[in-house]
């Protein structure tokens, strides 16, 4: 039984990347990536394989999915699997490691009836057994209930740490022993029923993020702000505000998104594509349907970009078009001479979701092969966005005057513009499967102009290489070995640093053809070669995301 069913949308960044390096030929299994795992409460020393360099004091945070079954339930979704948090701590040279899963109510849930007890986005709730035969009946016509279980990423609201899924839910965490601390619960503050795992955040420790509210009359999409201050012991999210709402160009079928991007003034939502059947999501359980049998892509219509004053909360009555792409990842915006540049990770159709089946990862030979070859390549790619456009402004006419951009805008009526995209890459980046989990020297070039920035190649399903990408010449650094699997590249500056690319890369990286393999991976961030790596005897499934905490 094949789980992708859809028609791939070729392209020809997918068709240069086959033919110039074979993609998708004899890949290697990678089923023990997505394979369950046990924790590791306690510290375990690391082996040092050549120099973790000493000025390193932290912690490399990391979450992701690691259990992927209760008893005789599984789960059908890589996005399905229960939260666990990794730390690396680095010290005076020396790495140890520990893990915990989330204490989320799936996880205590699922582990007390040792069943899967809570629906995920690609998995249902079986009925409960004890219930009887009118309850489970009756039970068909209730809506899934949002879970909390928080594998997504890790995210700092008013310096405290929380997992955080795409629901209303977080949960904080102890950062030095991993414990689970607290549920948080969005909409106990904003009136939103989601969230982003993506916030942004300003250099006064303001944060931003975005969440969906759902009613009678459909969608809305809301900006949040949270302070950075604490109003009391014990505030989470207190004082956070929707600073707008955005009604979506169909309320019925609002778009997915996974992260937004912001510059200085402005954030800009992507109403993308990939969209969200809310009759579908009101009738999961009564279909016996995952939700993420809901989410399904429009190719016929237009990327909208719409642009929202940080200050005022304004959103810009001119609309920013594009054809159709779909996006996970934002790499930066900054503004430029009255322009926004914004740089995304872009995929030309949106069914990367259909991909990630547990059961399509652990396919092996041609048919894993045949799995991969059915995807798109996510590239990075730059829009230009005019920030004032009047009504004076020409029509049809290319609107963007920096030399140091080819994208091109053009204002077809009183309130569109339509933006063609530059590529941020030559075509060398397509033997290495395009590039995803972008990552940049956030703390000091988000939202200004910057020169750098790192990613995975993505040769497999999932990343196989890292990338240093150089938007001066569009060239790029690679640090690869066969059979070893980097997860996203965390940037961590030099003490005293002052250029952009002084620091270190951390990576975690796995081989699913060796037990207990996984190891720290450190880069020299300016040279990319490798200063070091911290082996330690553990598996540990492919991740999301992550963070590199200081120690004080």
């Amino acid at each position: 039984m094949n789980i992708y069913p859809f028609n791939n949308t070729e392209n020809k960044n997918d068709m240069k990347a086959g033919a110039s390096a074979g993609l998708g030929k004899g890949l290697e299994t990678i089923a023990p990536l997505v394979s369950s795992v046990e924790e590791t409460p306690d510290p375990i020393p690391a082996e040092i394989h050549g120099t973790i360099p000493r000025w390193i004091n932290g912690s490399l945070l990391r979450n992701g999915p690691a259990k992927f079954e209760f008893g005789d339930t599984h789960y059908n979704h890589w996005f399905d699997g229960m939260a666990m948090l990794h730390k690396f701590k680095m010290e005076k040279g020396q790495v140890t490691y520990t893990s915990r899963f989330l204490r989320s109510d799936a996880f205590k849930k699922n582990s007390e009836k040792d069943r899967i007890m809570v629906s995920e986005i690609g998995t249902v709730n079986m009925s409960d057994p004890c219930k009887n035969i009118f309850q489970r009946f009756f039970s068909h016509f209730e809506m899934i209930k949002p879970t909390d279980n928080g594998n997504v990423n890790i995210v700092k609201y008013k310096g405290d740490y929380y997992l955080s899924t795409e629901t209303n839910l977080m949960h904080r965490v102890n950062p030095e022993n991993l414990e689970t601390l607290e549920q948080v619960d969005w909409s106990a503050f904003v009136a939103v029923n989601a969230a982003s795992a993506h916030p942004h955040y300003d250099p006064d420790g303001t944060s931003f993020n975005m969440g969906n509210s759902y009613g009678r009359k459909g969608a809305t999409y809301n900006i949040i702000s949270v302070p950075p201050e604490k109003l009391h012991a014990g505030d989470t999210l207190q004082g956070a505000k929707i600073l707008c709402s955005i009604t979506p160009a169909n309320k019925a079928h609002p778009s997915y998104y996974h992260s937004f991007a912001m510059s200085e003034n402005y954030l800009v939502f992507i109403e993308q594509p990939v969209k969200i059947d809310l009759m579908k999501i009101l009738t999961c359980m009564m279909r016996g349907k995952a939700l993420c049998d809901a989410v399904y892509w429009d190719p016929k219509v237009n990327t909208i970009m719409h642009l929202i004053n940080k200050r005022t909360g304004k959103v810009s009555p001119m609309k920013y078009y594009a054809k159709a792409f779909a996006n996970f990842h934002q790499i930066n915006a900054f503004e430029e001479d009255g322009f926004l540049m914004m740089d995304l990770c872009c995929f030309d159709d949106g069914q990367a979701l259909d991909i990630y089946f547990l059961q399509n990862l652990r396919k092996s030979g041609e048919a894993l092969d045949e799995v991969y070859n059915s995807m798109s390549r996510a590239l990075p790619r730059r829009f230009v966005l005019p920030l004032h456009v009047t009504d004076d402004t020409p029509i049809d006419q290319n609107l963007n005057t920096r030399p140091s951009s080819s994208a091109r805008c053009f204002k077809t009526s009183s309130t569109m513009v339509f933006c063609q995209s530059e590529d941020l890459h030559g075509d060398d980046l397509y033997q290495y499967g395009g590039l995803e989990f972008p990552h940049i020297n956030y703390e000091r070039y988000n939202t200004r102009p910057y020169r750098y920035f790192y990613g995975c190649g993505f040769r497999h399903l999932f990343g196989d290489s890292l990338l240093k990408m150089d938007l001066n010449d569009k060239t790029f650094k690679v640090w690869h070995q066969k059979g070893l699997f980097p997860s996203e590249p965390v940037f961590v500056p030099s003490p005293d640093a002052t250029e952009e690319d002084d620091g270190v890369i951390l990576s975690v990286v796995l081989s699913p053809s060796q037990n207990k393999s996984t190891f720290l991976l450190v880069l020299n961030a300016k040279t990319f070669e490798e200063l070091g790596r911290a082996n330690v005897p553990v598996n540990m499934p492919y991740d999301f995301h992550g963070v590199f905490s200081a120690s004080t």
